[in-house]
């Protein structure tokens, strides 16, 4: 079967919409964890914002960016599932503005995690150098170029769909997909080139970083601390690569679907609801497990923040319970 053949199965499967009952259930199970997720990301990002520490820290300037672009990507894919059952079919340009910011940033999450290993690898491996190598304009600068990166490879397909179709496709709506939108077959051999590329690239460093770690760990098995310090940067680049995985289900969700209407046609819906679940939305949960949690540093102001919210909370119910 051809891929315009399957095309058309599968726009003839999502013809067939879930029940009212089931639709309400699968939105306000993404809603509920779109907003779980989103408060403690911006947590998160509170206390970055409240602490004059983490600014002057480039790991956790990092950090904090890749929070921020998960909360972007995050609110892009939920607000095209919840289009998708509400409206069905949506503007084709309010689609073109959602969809690239969507793979604006899908692009930039493996590319800030190999920057972050980078970062780790220096602080163990090169010490004596991490203040001079990462400082905070260098910091910046490669957040902006992980965007640049990101730009290079996105707004092409955006300028082939302005250039080959015609004006009226705009004004029209369509079930908003990424392979619905990009269709040009310019688009999809580019987009196949460069997600490979730069997954190659950030395994490769991924790779590089994490045995250098580790030769660096048996090095110091004399001094107690610096072996400490050192497994503890393998762990977190270990956890970076856990994340890259999580990034490649992404990109092999083409694939998953086409298997999922092959292997089972009847439950093809619910299929592709689990998959979006465990690709798109549970992923932006690792990112807070990785430094919101198993940071020291940051994990101590996030209790003093969290602990400020609940007092602030409490203070204004007991002066009502008790006037």
């Amino acid at each position: 079967m051809n891929s315009s053949s399957y095309g058309h199965n599968v726009s003839s499967a999502l013809s067939y919409r879930d029940s009212y009952t089931t639709s309400v259930a699968k939105n306000v199970v993404v809603l509920a964890l779109g907003l779980i997720i989103s408060y403690i990301n911006g947590t998160l990002i509170q206390t970055f914002r409240k602490h004059q520490i983490f600014h002057m820290n480039p790991r956790y300037i990092l950090f904090i960016h890749l929070v921020v672009n998960d909360m972007i990507q995050l609110t892009t894919t939920i607000s095209l599932f919840l289009f998708s059952y509400i409206f069905y079919k949506i503007n084709v340009a309010l689609c073109c503005l959602i969809l690239t910011f969507s793979v604006f940033t899908t692009l930039n999450t493996p590319l800030n995690l190999a920057v972050m290993a980078v970062e780790c690898y220096i602080a163990v491996c090169l010490p004596l150098r991490h203040a001079e190598l990462c400082t905070i304009k260098r910091t910046y600068i490669l957040i902006g170029s992980i965007w640049a990166m990101s730009a290079v490879s996105t707004l092409p397909d955006v300028f082939i769909i302005l250039a080959t179709e015609p004006v009226q496709f705009f004004h029209s709506t369509i079930f908003c997909e990424k392979d619905t939108m990009f269709r040009h077959p310019i688009n999809l051999k580019k987009r196949d080139i460069s997600y490979t590329i730069c997954l190659i690239g950030v395994c490769l460093t991924l790779l590089y970083t994490y045995f250098k770690v580790v030769l660096a760990a048996k090095k110091a098995k004399g001094a107690k601390s610096a072996d400490g310090d050192a497994k503890k940067v393998r762990n977190t680049i270990l956890l970076h690569g856990f994340q890259l995985l999580l990034c490649m289900l992404t990109y092999v969700a083409p694939v998953l679907k086409k298997s999922l209407y092959y292997w089972s046609p009847k439950h093809y819906l619910h299929g592709v609801f689990v998959s979006y679940i465990f690709i798109q939305v549970l992923p932006r949960l690792v990112s807070p497990v990785v430094y919101g949690l198993r940071d020291k540093t940051f994990r101590q102001h996030l209790k003093k923040h969290l602990l400020c919210t609940v007092r602030t909370s409490i203070k204004p119910w007991t002066a009502a319970k008790f006037s």
